[in-house]
């Protein structure tokens, strides 16, 4: 099964991962279950992405640092304690993936 994101314009695809991003936030404020680490794990990640488009919008070829793992293992780690934000975080975690980030 492929992802809708992967065959959307670069451009695109930020966009689609910066509107999931504010969602993901928007999701966590409204429900208040997040553990402090889990918040932390989530902030340093956010800011890791939006460091990432940043200079990838300068140097498309620049170091990612495997965001898309980072998430997904964030996913499995916090899945059982948080089965609602279960589905979102995977679905960063593949927009990430087919990005190449």
């Amino acid at each position: 099964m492929q992802n809708e994101n992967e065959h959307m314009p670069e451009e695109t695809r930020e966009d689609s991962l910066k509107a999931h991003l504010k969602a993901l936030h928007r999701s966590l404020e409204e429900r208040g279950e997040v553990d402090d680490e889990l918040e932390m794990l989530l902030r340093q990640l956010d800011g890791d992405i939006n460091k990432v488009l940043e200079r990838h919008a300068d140097d498309p070829d620049a170091n990612t640092y495997g965001l898309a793992s980072r998430s997904q293992e964030i996913t499995a780690r916090f899945a059982a304690r948080h089965p609602t934000l279960e589905p979102a975080l995977r679905q960063l975690g593949n927009i990430l993936a087919n990005m190449g980030i």
